[in-house]
């Protein structure tokens, strides 16, 4: 078949700094350079972030299918949480449905540690990943079958902290990078226990690149994609 008549998935991932955009061939590719628009000031209207998206999205030029990543909980499309944007306001809005009528394309909407997670598993065993960014995402696999999602970034981890608070940016910023690796290593020791993963993937939110890394269990094995940001040493070195 020639490329222009296979169809270009438009990818959205909407962060808490920024939502970028690119569009994909058929095998996932990258056609061109990305966008990237700053994320609107919290809380964000859902009219807002429809038209922040459709900002970052217009240059790109046409497709035929959309792909989104969210930061939070999504179900079936719909908005049930958003902590980095605000709940408050978008929880129920139905952004599957709402993209869906402003191209008049066929979308689908899941969470952002979700939809990475698709793109880095192998589909055996029990495979999980772990974003780290503004805050911390997770998604889990079971022979390339997705699990009912899990926000654990919500969940104490250490005191009253939560996951995001944690080892997410600010904490970064705040600890320093040796401190916050060490909170990373302890993250991974916890999410080992409780998940009894095969595989884990790290994934680190950058502004030039999409940072994966991988992590067998139980020997934990560190390995980090050419042309990625590496996730810092401690957890490389992790036994």
């Amino acid at each position: 078949m020639n490329n222009m008549n296979q169809p270009r998935t438009l990818a959205i991932d909407i962060g808490g700094s920024g939502i970028k955009a690119a569009l994909l061939d058929h095998d996932g590719s990258m056609i061109g350079d990305r966008q990237r628009v700053p994320t609107p000031p919290k809380p964000v209207a859902p009219e807002v972030l429809v038209g922040a998206i459709n900002e970052v999205a217009t240059p790109l030029g046409d497709f035929e299918r959309v792909s989104v990543g969210f930061p939070g909980y999504v179900r079936d499309g719909r908005v049930l949480t958003a902590p980095n944007l605000g709940s408050a306001v978008l929880a129920g809005f139905d952004l599957q449905s709402a993209l869906a009528r402003r191209w008049g394309k066929p979308v689908r909407v899941l969470n952002d540690a979700d939809v990475q997670g698709f793109g880095a598993i192998t589909g055996q065993g029990v495979e999980m990943v772990l974003t780290l960014g503004t805050g911390a995402g997770t998604a889990i696999f079971r022979d390339g079958e997705i699990m009912p999602h899990l926000e654990l970034a919500h969940h104490p981890v250490s005191g009253n902290k939560t996951y995001d608070e944690y080892i997410g940016n600010a904490a970064r910023e705040k600890k320093g990078r040796k401190a916050w690796s060490k909170r990373v290593a302890k993250v991974i020791e916890i999410l080992r226990v409780v998940v009894r993963f095969d595989h884990l993937y790290l994934a680190r939110r950058c502004d030039d690149s999409r940072c994966l890394s991988r992590c067998r269990s139980p020997a934990a094995r560190y390995r980090r994609k050419k042309g990625c940001c590496p996730v810092p040493g401690p957890v490389s070195r992790h036994p």
